[in-house]
């Protein structure tokens, strides 16, 4: 049985779609990642699963149970996209507050190591820095040894030092846990994640391997005017717009020189990557 899963669920606010029938299963082990663009649903669907909202219809589970039952959320760990800390308290009084709530957590000096927040351990929390901050707020959703994780955007406001640095501790925490992070860095995901699922317009667009994902969204939108257009190889989508035509491919370069040697009169040519969204939502016909 998966840890947490989805069954054709659909959260609406007001008129606004969330969600639309997304279906998903977490097994245990591993990083699990959910890469779309913001508005996407990636944290509608988070909080479908660990109970903070239940769905409009459909149904969503946690560990076989209903995910707003306080036992079945007893084994998870959650950092939200937004984490307020008590301004007053120091990061190893923090943490110890947490880590009051588990039979078993994790030694409060051994997690702000890992973490890299040992220098800082007597420092209140309302004088760290937003980077800082997000380290403490990831690192407390491992302190009860939770069997699977929630990490939503984790990196979110953290240079690129210090992303890569908590892209390493999370990586070593996944071999022991089962963690679902969210993201629209397509580099993150890659870092960190054995599966990705890739969400848009409250949609399940693609659910896959790494390496089949990077191949999926390596397509570019080349635009133009032209009267007319011949068939053309490895071209896997088409758009008219105003006038103008978008043809997707994965090698624009060569659909350029296919253009040229056909012939074809055209101008106001531009060559853009598609948005992860365009990508899938032309790969799978939707």
């Amino acid at each position: 049985m998966p840890l947490a899963r989805a069954i054709e669920a659909t959260r609406r606010y007001g008129a606004n779609l969330a969600l639309d029938g997304v279906t998903l299963d977490i097994p245990e082990g591993g990083v699990v990642g959910m890469l779309g663009p913001n508005g996407a649903g990636k944290s509608t669907l988070i909080s479908l699963l660990v109970g903070l909202r239940r769905p409009t219809s459909g149904r969503v589970e946690l560990f076989g149970g209903d995910p707003r039952d306080p036992a079945c959320r007893r084994e998870i760990g959650v950092t939200p996209q937004e984490t307020g800390l008590p301004s007053t308290l120091r990061v190893h009084e923090c943490v110890a507050f947490v880590a009051a709530h588990y039979a078993d957590p994790v030694p409060t000096g051994d997690l702000l190591d890992r973490f890299g927040l040992a220098d800082l351990a007597r420092r209140q929390t309302g004088g760290l820095s937003g980077g800082e901050k997000r380290r403490l707020a990831v690192a407390l959703a491992f302190v009860g040894r939770p069997r699977l994780v929630f990490l939503d955007e984790p990196t979110t406001g953290l240079d690129v030092r210090a992303r890569r640095a908590l892209w390493d501790t999370i990586r070593d925490f996944g071999r022991a846990h089962t963690v679902v992070l969210t993201s629209h860095y397509l580099e993150e995901i890659e870092a960190l994640a054995d599966r990705v699922v890739v969400l848009g317009q409250g949609r399940v667009l693609a659910d896959d391997t790494v390496a089949s994902i990077r191949g999926m969204v390596g397509i570019h939108r080349v635009s133009l005017t032209a009267p007319d257009l011949p068939d053309l190889p490895n071209v896997v989508g088409l758009e008219r717009v105003d006038g103008r035509t978008s043809l997707f491919t994965a090698d624009a370069d060569q659909l350029v020189r296919d253009l040229v040697h056909a012939g074809v009169p055209f101008h106001g040519l531009q060559v853009q990557p598609t948005t992860l969204e365009e990508a899938f939502l032309t790969l799978t016909g939707r």
